[in-house]
């Protein structure tokens, strides 16, 4: 059993099935809701993520049938969700377990930071 908390501990999840490849993404939209120069994801499938504590849990719809999910208290970036997927996205950086998934790629470079340089082998993409 892979598990997963906000920074407070208010949300917390498990997940009893496979993470997917993880891809680095440099969108806009990540880096200002993650105040990072990435954000590190992986897909979960729907029925293998449980949410255990999720009542400071709230949303916020990025772009038009995507909502980010987050802690209310502390602001932790838990997961993201598409309408009509069988799929989340998950937030690595809300993990609390290790996991042994591979680096995929990094995606949407176009929009990566000036200040930030990408320092891997893994294929980089403009969107």
């Amino acid at each position: 059993m892979i598990n997963g908390s906000c920074l407070c501990g208010a949300v917390t999840y498990t997940v009893s099935g496979t993470i997917g490849e993880i891809t680095h993404c440099h969108c806009k939209t990540c880096r200002k809701a993650h105040g990072s120069a990435f954000s590190s994801v992986a897909s979960v499938q729907d029925s293998d993520f449980h949410l255990l504590n999720k009542d400071q849990l709230k949303s916020y719809e990025s772009s038009t049938g995507k909502h980010r999910y987050f802690c209310s208290n502390c602001g932790s970036q838990i997961y993201a969700k598409r309408q009509d997927t069988a799929h989340i996205i998950l937030r690595l950086g809300s993990l609390d377990s290790d996991i042994d998934s591979p680096e995929k790629e990094h995606i949407w470079v176009s929009e990566k930071a000036n200040w930030y340089c990408i320092n891997s082998q893994l294929p980089e993409r403009d969107n």
